[in-house]
């Protein structure tokens, strides 16, 4: 299994560890201490050594931050985790303050007056740097750089990963690393520079064709590079991770350097030159080396973003491959479902029977799961009102008669990463799940199937997911699309669909395609397919989506009376498709299921 179920912090731990870092504030002569959800690199999952405010709160969500005083601190998270955050992090340690309206700069500003506030330059970004000095300066506050205060009292921390890294097939990749390096040194060129420093380890690894097992479910090997105009690139990465062939493949085009090195080494060859650094991802720490090398920044976004945003047509044919074999694993787990005495499942139980589909289904179309996406969201009833549940076996709930079941899995094959969710009615879902979930349902096709002309950015059309949910009140508290790479992170910028989603939307971007509705309490609701942006075939200048995810939805949670002719003519498609593509690969009880779920509304 790569997904566990054991509780990785505890509530009680808290008190006491923020007594350690209180007295370490004391010793080193500052008021606050900053401790945000990220490492070195602004991984947005970290490797288990980087989970400082997991160890320090309790709280193991994805963003978060927190700030810590002599007699207080204060936990910031996004929408996704409220109710996780309360779950999970002791109420009488800690304060709770919304991380996008009220986040800590603003904290800072209005609280920090005279204070003089720590934090680790290794782990804050160039843009934040500037969003907190404005905020300190408006409080008459300073920040203090300092060595990692939680470093130093965390006893038991984890050895940094040392995961294998391994060369990516150039029939998947699409492009040689020559290739690549040229379109990245053309950006960099652009920009007036000489010189990029990558700091995201999946730039990195698109970049020179490689992955890596150094984070959990995020094919990556820890990262950084140096790429010139002119002159062999520079990666820093352990040498230990390497093995002959794949150290070859490397230094075909790069020197290999030790990530120890980092600093001294940009500090060595700035002088004169001009570094191209993407201010949302490279530290300070970073970004002193090169300017105390007599360097100069050039600030602009990682020129990777969006070349590895854009899929060429051989990532695109290895996603749809990926999203086939896991439509069929995933129709296998729906039809099993359906078969369980409900007595006999819980949370634990399906989403190891999902994994164990996956791998078996792979297997037999010759393939591998390699890992799974994240940690999958297997939530019933309430707890599927939970945005970013991840059972335990603390939390893992039995199913019981209707009420509803919410899952958001996804995986990792060599020729792409999935991510879909389906909400399944157990028993007879109440009236109210089944009107809210049409409302969701509405959303879902509204995205699906719009047009849009090119220059169309993901704010534009967030909209149409949630009109149906607004129109009676309700709306949810996520975006409603993210980008997705190919074998890589199954969160991928820049594009998006939500109402911070600035980035123009292209040909060939994968996007996620996922309303929902939270019904604290009762259930959650959402519906989640993968969809590739591509030229509209009819309309010249006009852009449409393609649908990468192949599983059925559960009809019983739909309101056909609620539902337009056209939405309805998108429903009867979008599952005789499924059933065309799946169905062949079923033996004869799960291909009958299917043909129930598909049959035409």
């Amino acid at each position: 299994m790569f997904q566990k179920f054991d509780s990785r912090t505890s509530p009680g731990d808290a008190a006491p560890r923020l007594a350690l870092l209180r007295a370490a504030m004391a010793q080193t002569g500052i008021d606050a201490f900053l401790v945000p959800h990220s490492d070195e690199q602004q991984n947005e999952y970290l490797p288990a050594d980087a989970e400082r405010l997991s160890w320090l709160t309790g709280f193991t969500g994805s963003a978060g931050f927190c700030i810590v005083t002599g007699t207080s601190a204060v936990l910031f998270v996004d929408g996704r985790y409220t109710l996780q955050a309360r779950n999970q992090c002791d109420p009488a340690s800690f304060a709770f303050a919304d991380l996008v309206s009220a986040g800590p700069a603003k904290w800072i500003g209005d609280n920090a007056s005279d204070m003089r506030i720590g934090y680790d330059p290794w782990l804050m970004t160039m843009a934040q740097e500037k969003s907190f000095l404005a905020a300190a300066g408006k409080a008459n506050a300073r920040l203090v750089a300092t060595e990692n205060l939680v470093d130093r009292i965390w006893k038991d921390r984890p050895q940094r990963p040392s995961g294998n890294a391994s060369i990516r097939d150039a029939a998947l990749a699409g492009q040689d690393v020559a290739g690549k390096l040229a379109a990245i040194t053309d950006k960099v060129l652009e920009a007036g520079a000489d010189a990029v420093i990558l700091s995201d380890p999946a730039s990195v690894c698109w970049a020179l064709n490689i992955r890596g097992s150094d984070i959990a479910h995020i094919p990556v090997a820890l990262s950084w590079a140096l790429i010139p105009l002119e002159g062999k690139a520079r990666i820093f990465m352990e040498g230990q991770k390497l093995d002959a062939a794949t150290q070859a493949h490397l230094e075909a085009h790069c020197e290999i350097a030790d990530p120890a090195s980092l600093a001294a080494d940009l500090r060595s060859i700035a002088e004169g030159r001009k570094i191209m650094a993407d201010p949302a991802l490279v530290n300070t720490a970073i970004r002193d080396a090169i300017v105390e090398g007599k360097g100069e920044i050039v600030e602009r976004r990682d020129p990777v973003v969006l070349l590895r945003a854009i899929k060429n047509e051989a990532e695109l044919a290895g996603m749809r491959e990926a999203h086939l074999r896991d439509g069929i694993a995933m129709t296998r787990f729906l039809a099993w479902i359906d078969r369980q005495d409900v007595s006999s499942l819980d949370e634990i139980g399906a989403a190891t029977r999902l994994e164990e589909l996956r791998r078996e289904t792979a297997a037999a179309a010759g393939s591998e799961l390699c890992e799974i996406s994240f940690d999958t969201i297997s939530g019933f009833g309430p707890n599927g009102a939970i945005v970013h549940y991840r059972v335990t076996r603390e939390t893992n709930l039995a199913f019981a008669a209707n009420a509803l079941y919410l899952v958001d899995s996804g995986a990792q094959y060599r020729d792409g990463t999935t991510d879909i969710t389906r909400t399944i009615a157990i028993g007879e879902p109440e009236a109210d799940a089944v009107n809210d979930a049409t409302l969701v349902l509405k959303g879902h096709i509204a995205i699906a199937t719009a047009r849009f002309p090119k220059g169309t950015r993901g704010i534009d059309i967030d909209v149409l997911a949630r009109n149906a949910l607004w129109r009676e009140g309700k709306d949810y508290a996520h975006g409603t699309g993210h980008g997705v790479g190919a074998y890589l992170s199954v969160h991928e910028g820049p594009q998006s669909i939500s109402k911070r989603g600035m980035e123009e939307l292209r040909p060939g971007m994968i996007l996620s395609n996922e309303p929902g509705y939270y019904r604290t309490g009762h259930y959650g609701i959402r519906l989640e397919n993968l969809e590739i942006v591509r030229n509209s075939p009819d309309f010249p200048g006009f852009l449409e989506f393609e649908c990468l995810t192949l599983a059925p939805m559960d009809r019983r949670l739909v309101a056909i009376g609620m539902l337009t002719a056209r939405e309805r003519e998108w429903w009867n498609r979008y599952h005789s498709r499924v059933l065309s593509m799946v169905g062949p690969h079923l033996d004869a009880n799960d291909r009958q299921w299917l043909e129930q779920a598909c049959a035409p509304l």
